[in-house]
Order: C-alpha cells, then sequence, then structure tokens
C-alpha cells in the first residue's frame, strides 16, 4: 500500500517517486490545501476508503496516509 500512496503523491505534486517514504511530510513536498484535497479523492478511488475532512487535517505524513488506509479498509 505505501507504494501505491506513494505514487499518487508523486504524480499529484510533480515530484520523484524515489524521494519519497513513509516520514515525507506534505509541507515539505510543498502542498497546498487543493492539491491535498485532490490527493485524497485519488486515495478514495484507489483504496474505497472515504476520508472525512475532520481526518484530512491529522494526515501530515505519507505514512499517516497510509495509517488511516489501513485502519479503515474494509
Amino acid at each position: 500500500m505505501l507504494e501505491k500512496v506513494i505514487a499518487i503523491v508523486a504524480e499529484g505534486l510533480g515530484v520523484e517517486a524515489g524521494n519519497l517514504n513513509a516520514e515525507t511530510t506534505f509541507e515539505s513536498l510543498g502542498a497546498d490545501s487543493l492539491d491535498l484535497m485532490d490527493m485524497v479523492m485519488n486515495f478514495e478511488d484507489e483504496f474505497g476508503v472515504e476520508i472525512d475532512a475532520d481526518s484530512m487535517g491529522t494526515l501530515k505524513t505519507i505514512g499517516d496516509v497510509v495509517d488511516y488506509l489501513t485502519a479503515h479498509q474494509n
């Protein structure tokens, strides 16, 4: 799952996937709120998990996204 999340982030932000890991923060990548919304929609589509607005604020790193998706998948 980590590799797929990294691929979505890399594509969404136009960065090299090889430079990303679970500890990478969205802030360090220069992601703004529109970037995050776009990626959240892609995560939801890819993994079939709804990410509510309150939870979005807690997702600071790629690892946070993986942990959230893992915990909320059926």
